[in-house]
């Protein structure tokens, strides 16, 4: 795919992915903030609203407040801005660079939420059955964790090989 497509698809997952986190984020603030969990499908789907200081699960929410700056603001800016530069300056698969756009899109949504909230994200979703359940997160974590999950099944294909006739 010539990189002016490619680049104009990263641009337009960016865009539909930060979109629809911060959207959503917004609606859950506006709307679950002062209210008790809601849960539908026999409780295993929960919407409740939550600031999260820290990473994942709360981890690193107790740190000093310069700490988390800089390990939830500062260090994923810089991470963010370069793997953009990669994303747009270089010629790399598209599957590849679907997948990084995903991660690159998640990060942009929960590091614009750190800088606007006083350094917390806002989380509103929780999955499980019974006991067995996923922390509270949000659309960027999910755009997160698909793109991981698709660098990792890439990573672990068999290489592709060429017929020769």
């Amino acid at each position: 795919m010539p990189r002016f497509k490619r680049s104009l698809l990263v641009l337009l997952l960016l865009i539909f992915c930060v979109g629809c986190d911060q959207l959503t984020k917004e609606a859950a603030h506006q709307y679950l903030a002062l209210q008790p969990q809601q849960s539908w499908f026999h409780d295993t789907v929960r919407l409740q609203y939550a600031e999260n200081t820290g990473a994942f699960l709360s981890l690193g929410g107790d740190l000093s407040e310069g700490l988390r700056v800089f390990l939830f603001q500062v260090f994923p800016a810089l991470c963010l801005v370069a793997l953009a530069m990669v994303l747009f300056a270089q010629q790399i698969p598209l599957f590849t660079a679907i997948a990084w756009s995903l991660v690159l899109s998640g990060g942009l949504g929960n590091l614009l939420d750190r800088i606007m909230n006083d350094g917390r994200v806002i989380d509103f979703m929780n999955l499980g059955i019974g006991s067995l359940r996923t922390g509270i997160f949000n659309v960027a974590d999910v755009c997160i964790t698909t793109g991981v999950v698709l660098l990792v099944i890439h990573t672990f294909q068999p290489p592709r090989s060429s017929v020769q006739g």
